[in-house]
């Protein structure tokens, strides 16, 4: 599938806004400063379609992408650091508990990880969500071109292993900078939408 043309459809800040139609929904998660606009971008070829920020938690609400009038890109809010209120904060949360409350609606989760790092418990929490509704899953070890050559494989089976996923769970290097694994990230993609 091309997956262009793409635009910027809406942005939901409570339930009745969620968009419900028959179309796929790919969505992605992850932390607040894992560079999930960046990856999105990175996919839709895109330099500013999802915004980047500069400071962590710029996406405050669930934003809808239409891609090739076929298929949803749904970038959640991140989680963990962010320089928000506790209010927003639990706001963030609230909106989440409603989204994946109607889990069956996603047709596959991307869970953007720091490749550099072990995931954390946010990280774990999250993948606990995708693993409920019981959608397929693609797990991208991003920010991969800040590793050494040696930190590669340990730090590929950390991941695998913290997130306690399974070997049908695929586990994909990434650099949104280098566009490192975005073909094989778009052909997963492509293969369950």
């Amino acid at each position: 599938m091309r997956f262009e043309p793409a635009r910027f459809v809406k942005s939901a800040g409570r339930k009745a806004d969620f968009i419900r139609d028959e179309r796929p929904c790919v969505v992605f998660a992850g932390k607040s400063n894992v560079g999930k606009s960046s990856v999105i971008n990175c996919l839709l070829g895109r330099k500013d379609l999802a915004r980047v920020g500069s400071v962590p938690g710029k996406t405050t609400n669930i934003n809808y992408f239409l891609v090739a009038d076929r298929v949803w890109f749904v970038d959640l809010p991140g989680y963990g650091y962010a320089r928000v209120s506790q209010a927003e904060r639990d706001r963030w949360g609230a909106l989440m508990e409603d989204f994946f409350a109607e889990g069956e609606r996603i047709t596959l989760g991307v869970q953007i990880v720091d490749g550099r790092h072990s995931p954390t418990a946010l990280d774990v929490q999250m993948s606990r969500l995708f693993d409920r509704c019981g959608c397929e899953r693609v797990v991208v070890a991003n920010k991969w071109d800040k590793l050494k050559k040696s930190e590669m494989e340990p730090n590929l089976a950390l991941i695998r292993q913290t997130l306690e996923l399974g070997e049908n769970v695929p586990l994909l290097p990434f650099s949104a900078e280098k566009r490192t694994g975005r073909e094989i990230l778009l052909g997963a993609i492509d293969a369950r939408v």
